[in-house]
Parts: structure tokens; sequence; C-alpha cells
């Protein structure tokens, strides 16, 4: 086969082996390394850790960017790369919980709200309704991901303390997180109304329709009778 010929042939959904799928599967594997790193409870280590964090985030803005510059995107990397995004900050967080950096009342609010956000989007896909992240996710995600790795750095970089910082950010990401989670929930319930008075209509339009097709035809049979008793003797 030709590069033109594969170029030209359609894509496949269900096709694993991709480029982005397998960036998803390395953010995976990330996962159990950052954990074990920071088992150390070392310095060296910590910051081993934060730029493996740091790495392992980096390949979520590039999975998604060349599925979509190639056209690429597939079922599998719907189904992993919200999932991988997901195994990597919760697990980052309940480890940074454990060594005491981060209050255990933050850490329940944003997987409370990680878990609260995935529900709705499994009852919005049951509905037939897809709901996009919205900018204030992104802008979640994008602190997130800064955060974290500045919290596990927990010793000074040339002079400069990045633990203050990433609580900060930390704080921030949780007032977006709460934000965004009331836009998913009011654009969801918008969307479920808008789509069942589209159905009520659709269903109360053709209920109309029949009533005048079921007319038509009455008065059509009407005209033929009446013109079947008005024909003259013998025709």
């Amino acid at each position: 086969m030709t590069d033109q010929q594969t170029a030209n042939r359609p894509h496949d959904e269900l096709t694993f082996s991709t480029t982005p799928n397998w960036l998803t599967m390395l953010r995976i594997g990330f996962v159990p390394l950052v954990v074990v790193l920071l088992f150390m409870r070392t310095p060296v280590w910590d910051l081993v850790a934060a730029l493996a964090f740091g790495l392992a985030s980096a390949t979520d803005y590039f999975d998604g960017y060349i599925a979509r510059k190639h056209k690429t995107v597939t079922v599998y990397g719907k189904l992993l790369d919200p999932l991988a995004d997901k195994f990597l900050v919760v697990s980052a967080l309940i480890m940074l919980q454990e060594l005491d950096r981060i209050h255990p009342v933050v850490v329940i609010l944003l997987i409370c709200r990680e878990i609260a956000i995935t529900g709705l989007r499994a009852l919005a896909s049951a509905e037939g309704l897809i709901i996009s992240a919205s900018g204030s996710a992104k802008w979640k995600t994008a602190t997130q991901m800064i955060a974290i790795p500045f919290i596990m750095v927990n010793s000074d970089i040339v002079g400069i303390r990045l633990y203050p910082a990433g609580m900060f950010l930390l704080y921030v990401s949780l007032g977006i997180s709460l934000w965004s989670a009331k836009d998913y929930i009011v654009d969801f319930f918008k969307a479920v109304r808008e789509k069942r008075r589209i159905r009520l209509e659709t269903r109360r339009a053709l209920r109309e329709e029949k009533k005048r097709a079921r007319k038509a035809a009455r008065e059509a049979r009407m005209a033929a009778s009446r013109k079947t008793n008005h024909q003259p003797p013998g025709k």
C-alpha cells in the first residue's frame, strides 16, 4: 500500500495502536512511579517525583494535540485520557496528604468533585448528551498540574521555596474546581430540559400531523361517497 493510499484510508476509531494512546498509557505508567518516589521521603526523590509528574502532565497536552491534528481520535483514547488524568492527580493528592503536606479536607473536596463530574458525564451520556470541558475546568487542570509538583518539592530550589506557591495554586484550583462543577451541573440540566422540550414538541407535531392525515383521509372518503351517490343511473 502506498503512502498516499495509507493517508486516504479512513481512520478506525477502534484502533488502539496510535501515538496518542501510547502517550496516554505512558501517563498511566507514571502513576506508580510517582507514588514510589514519594514514598522515599527524601528531598532528592521528591524532586525526581515532581519532574516525573511534570513529564506525565506534558503527555496530556501532546496526546490530545496529536490526536486532533492527525485525526486519530479513538474510542480507547476517549476512555483512557480522562482516566489517566484522574489516576495521576488523585494518586498524587493522596500521597501528599499522607506526607502531611495537604489538608485532608482539600483532598476530599477535590476527589469528590471529580467523582461527581464523572457521574454527571455518565448520566449525560445515558441521556444522549455530551458535556464538553468548560474553560474554567481547563484552568483548574492547569493550576493543579503546576501546584502538585511545587508541593512535592518541599525544599528550596536555588534559594526559592516552591511549596507556598504550590499551596496557593492548589487553593486556586480548588475554588475553580467547585465553580466549574456548578457550571457542569447547570449546563447539564439546561441541556436535559432543552432536549425534553424538543422531544415533546416533536411528539406534539407528529400527533397533529396524524390528525391532519386522518382528517384528510376522512374527507377524501366522504367526497368519494358523495360523488358515487350523485352519479346518474346507468353510469
